[in-house]
């Protein structure tokens, strides 16, 4: 894999060798694997359906890199569904899913943690809408991290479930190896809990509210050839917006917390959205919008002269969300004169992930 160099400021450049691995060759345990946890079994298969999510912002990506997760942020989760059905065996574990090797490092990780010395039988049906901005990945991780451990007795909390996951958050390459990624946590979060969730750096769940509940989420996919993952990600990420966020980091956090979470408190749509419009021109966020050529600007732009209450560019883009009271009906009425259309329409999920058994 390619070295990438992190720049600073003029005199702080360093480089950054990805490297690459095969599954289950490095496996961050965080100490839970010190403790002895009574383990039990079930019989029958385990299925979790978890919430997707819309990474709305990272609030200082000075505090993370591809393996220190971190870096604060916020996001909401959304009725478009990942799921995992696990089943206990007798060794061994096979894997039904097209990128199995980044759920074969964390099953590694999760035996290692618990002392688990069976085998899993894992199957995973996702979203299917990767690197748009919908975190297909951390999606598909809470719900197997979630399904393993409901499958042998419930041993961990949902806290440590996310630490371990972002902790080893990874990403496949085209070699069958794994790389470690970008993680804020913000996806496993709202998978959990649902609705939107504020994260603080390492990982820490500082807040979280129901959301938007019985309006519609639309998320727009306007047309792009610019990549939002891989080296040109790392790229973004690692310079221009870390030099964003060393200015409006302190910004960023003080309306969070004196504006958009007294606005979750009494449901008022409107001001959230003036909040995330706010941050869309702040800090790393305005560089990844800009990483899109001002493309992504334009289409919000046209969005919100229409009056509608949220518009918002998720993660590394190119997908937009709104959030509105308007029907599918009267959104495409709007959409069609600006050449836009609807990738998914659907609703802010607030409940989070179901955990139901089967024989």
């Amino acid at each position: 894999m390619a070295i990438m160099k992190i720049r600073g400021g003029d005199l702080d450049l360093v480089e950054y060798e990805f490297r690459t691995f095969a599954p289950g060759k490095i496996l961050k345990t965080l100490g839970l694997e010190k403790k002895k946890y009574p383990l039990k079994p079930v019989k029958g298969s385990v299925l979790v359906k978890a919430p997707a999510r819309i990474h709305l912002t990272v609030l200082d990506m000075n505090r993370f890199a591809p393996d220190h997760p971190g870096g604060g942020g916020i996001g909401f989760a959304i009725q478009c569904y990942c799921s995992a059905e696990v089943r206990c065996t007798a060794k061994g574990t096979s894997i039904n899913y097209n990128r199995a090797p980044i759920v074969k490092n964390f099953v590694e990780v999760f035996k290692k943690v618990t002392g688990y010395k069976g085998g899993f039988s894992v199957t995973v049906t996702d979203h299917e809408h990767k690197h748009v901005g919908l975190g297909s990945t951390s999606t598909v991780m809470i719900a197997v991290a979630t399904a393993l451990n409901e499958a042998i007795g419930s041993p961990l909390t949902s806290t440590q479930l996310r630490h371990l996951i972002g902790h080893n958050y990874v990403e496949e390459i085209a070699d069958g190896n794994i790389a470690f990624g970008f993680e804020t946590g913000v996806g496993p979060a709202v998978s959990i809990h649902g609705g939107m969730a504020l994260m603080g750096d390492e990982l820490s769940l500082v807040y979280h509210h129901p959301f938007a509940e019985g309006r519609n989420v639309y998320i727009i996919i306007p047309p792009t050839d610019i990549s939002s993952a891989g080296t040109q990600e790392f790229d973004l990420l690692m310079n221009k917006a870390r030099t964003l966020d060393y200015r409006d980091r302190e910004l960023k956090a003080y309306m969070f917390l004196m504006d958009l979470v007294p606005a979750l408190e009494r449901d008022d749509l409107k001001k959230v959205g003036d909040v995330i419009w706010e941050i869309e021109f702040r800090g790393s966020k305005r560089a990844e919008v800009e990483h899109h050529s001002y493309g992504i600007y334009h289409y919000m732009n046209l969005l919100r002269e229409r009056k509608l209450e949220f518009v918002g560019m998720s993660s590394v883009g190119p997908s937009i969300a709104v959030v509105t009271a308007l029907d599918k009906t009267a959104m495409k009425k709007m959409l069609d004169p600006l050449g836009l259309t609807i990738a998914i329409a659907t609703r802010a999920d607030n409940r989070g992930l179901v955990i139901t058994r089967a024989p």
